[in-house]
């Protein structure tokens, strides 16, 4: 009994003396920072400590400010073209210690908008043969199919501003964009350039001598050019507040769309058109060509036969290398059956056979423009996060480029495809912007994106469906196959091609 008494004691002891030393160490921290504390009080109390707290406090503020800016600003790839928005992935891994800001998803509103131009696209082509009327306009005027290439050059200046909103090395953003251009142009050059000579011939290759050197994918690749070197180099510091800013911002972006109007419509109407001639196959011999003269000899004419669009193309590329079937041969002087094609008239003029090419190279200077246009939709989303301070951007400026286009033709300056002019800039403009913004606020404001589901996968696919689809290169790999003989292909099955 007492041995465990005096275990008992030993026990008590030795806590009570450890909880004693813990005491005397606390005790002892204690007096150290009270000591700490006189100090820090006594340098506060001096000038000069003074003025280093106030700077020490303001560097604080500055690095909050720092981090609150970096974390309301996602990361955007500033090369990536394909998705100028992307949704984060659902399995990337995250570190315990390091956290990625989220990334803002995509804008649906600029794939629906593409998926549907490729679908009039489609439309317009299909069926522009059985109804004239949403064909292409034979000379002056709009119709449907009208829209389709400037509504494609608008969406990829909106695409643009959004690439290239956080742009880190310029000069590897300028060689990609470089690289791009080359891609789709050379990819235009083989579908468009005469190597595929259509539905119902087997035949393929094109005589370089006679290959057509302009196009759609080529103008668009033009215009996406210009515009990204643009982007990436013609924009200035300034902070954007308000809508006068976001010009300022960008105003060697507008200068340079003025300069390049200015351009056009000074070679336009001031170049001299001189007498041309052309030679055409003689449709009873296969060697035989007759030659055909244009009297023209005017300047500022934006007739089919003596306009400086065609004169300029005739003499840089040459008249064999022009477009073969020309829009023009569907207006009255040339088509019995306008506004379609057919028959000449018996007092058809001489230029109604004469090449000349929709996708010219003087005209591509206003397909720019267009570009320019829709880079500017581009800033506005990038600058503005308020969806009604971009709606009312949006609305003002298409209504005062359709006015605009519209006040033109009135007065004279024609709109006109082919020829791609001013007003037909602004009108197209115009509409594109208030189409834009009609499906921006149906799927990105009011959520409305299952309806449109089917065009918004078509646009993130438009290239791809208007190689095998627009282009006819799928009809033309099917009709390879066939039984027996090339009539009795899979096209024919289906009844596509001649009988």
């Amino acid at each position: 009994m007492e041995r465990n008494n005096w275990r008992l004691i030993t026990e008590g002891w030795a806590v009570l003396s450890y909880q004693s030393k813990h005491t005397c160490i606390c005790i002892r921290k204690l007096h150290h920072s009270i000591n700490k504390i006189h100090s820090l009080s006594s340098f506060i109390s001096h000038p000069m400590g003074k003025k280093m707290l106030n700077n020490d406090n303001n560097n604080h503020q500055d690095s909050e400010m720092v981090i609150q800016i970096s974390k309301s600003s996602p990361s955007l790839k500033p090369n990536d073209e394909q998705d100028p928005l992307i949704l984060p992935s659902s399995n990337s891994k995250l570190s315990h210690h390091q956290h990625s800001p989220p990334r803002q998803p995509r804008l649906a509103s600029l794939d629906v908008f593409r998926g549907l131009t490729v679908a009039l696209m489609i439309l317009v082509d299909d069926a522009g043969g059985i109804l004239p009327a949403i064909n292409h306009s034979p000379w002056n005027g709009l119709t449907l199919a009208d829209f389709v290439m400037p509504f494609f050059l608008f969406i990829v200046g909106v695409s643009l501003g959004l690439t290239y909103k956080n742009l880190s090395f310029s000069t590897v953003a300028t060689r990609k964009a470089v690289l791009r251009a080359l891609k789709l142009f050379v990819i235009g050059l083989f579908l468009q350039g005469g190597f595929f000579h259509g539905i119902n011939d087997l035949v393929y290759g094109v005589d370089i001598a006679k290959i057509r050197w302009m196009g759609i994918l080529q103008r668009i690749a033009i215009a996406y050019l210009v515009a990204a070197l643009c982007e990436i180099w013609l924009k200035a510091n300034d902070r954007v507040s308000s809508v006068l800013s976001l010009w300022k911002k960008y105003r060697f972006q507008w200068a340079t769309s003025m300069v390049l109007t200015a351009i056009y419509l000074s070679l336009l109407y001031g170049l001299y058109v001189p007498d041309w001639q052309y030679e055409n196959p003689v449709e009873t011999s296969s060697s035989a060509h007759r030659i055909f003269s244009v009297k023209c000899g005017v300047r500022g004419d934006t007739g089919p036969a003596c306009n400086v669009v065609g004169m300029v193309d005739r003499k840089i590329f040459g008249v064999q290398h022009l477009y073969k079937k020309p829009i023009y041969s569907r207006t009255k002087q040339c088509s019995i059956n306008s506004p379609d094609y057919g028959p000449l008239p018996l007092d058809a003029p001489s230029w109604c056979q004469a090449p000349f090419d929709p996708e010219a190279l003087l005209s591509s200077v206003m397909a720019v423009v267009t570009c320019l246009i829709g880079l500017h939709y581009g800033h506005i989303i990038v600058h503005f996060k308020d969806h009604r301070d971009r709606m009312r951007n949006f609305v003002i400026l298409s209504s005062s480029l359709a006015v605009l286009g519209l006040a033109l033709d009135l007065f004279g300056m024609h709109i006109n495809k082919p020829l791609y002019t001013f007003s037909y800039v602004c009108v197209t403009a115009g509409a594109a912007g208030i189409l834009f913004a009609a499906i921006y606020f149906m799927v990105d404001v009011s959520g409305y994106r299952r309806i449109t589901s089917v065009l918004e996968w078509m646009g993130l696919h438009a290239l791809l469906i208007y190689i095998l689809i627009a282009c006819n290169l799928l009809p033309v790999i099917l009709q390879g196959f066939y039984w027996k003989r090339p009539e009795n292909n899979i096209l024919r099955l289906i009844g596509i091609g001649k009988k």
